[in-house]
């Protein structure tokens, strides 16, 4: 568990299809995770069966779905998808920049 997350220390893990992330800080109960996106690169939809997620868009925008329901989200803008809500995106711009906070912490992160 980092106190301390410094950005240039952190490598970005490559996730293929144009996704990459790096895990900034955690607890046991709280995990918080930059996520960036090359222009049209996809966050698969998907659920979660025990973490709540909210991302905050920090760069660029994103078109958002949440249970069929579709948005486009921009800077400063957020979403939150708890468990069992189907929830994807599409980066609309190039490096577009997601922080995404779990509860709890994924454990399949580390």
């Amino acid at each position: 568990m980092n106190t301390f997350f410094f950005d240039q220390e952190t490598p970005w893990e490559d996730l293929g299809r144009g996704v990459r992330r790096k895990v900034m800080t955690w607890s046991e109960d709280l995990m918080m995770v930059a996520v960036q996106f090359d222009e049209r690169a996809i966050g698969t939809p998907h659920s979660h069966e025990i973490h709540d997620q909210i991302a905050y868009v920090a760069a660029g925008s994103f078109e958002v779905e949440i249970e069929g329901a579709k948005r486009v989200l921009k800077t400063g803008d957020a979403y939150r998808a708890v468990k069992h809500e189907m929830h994807g995106v599409v980066a609309l711009e190039p490096n577009s920049l997601l922080i995404d906070t779990f509860s709890p912490k994924r454990a399949d992160f580390l």
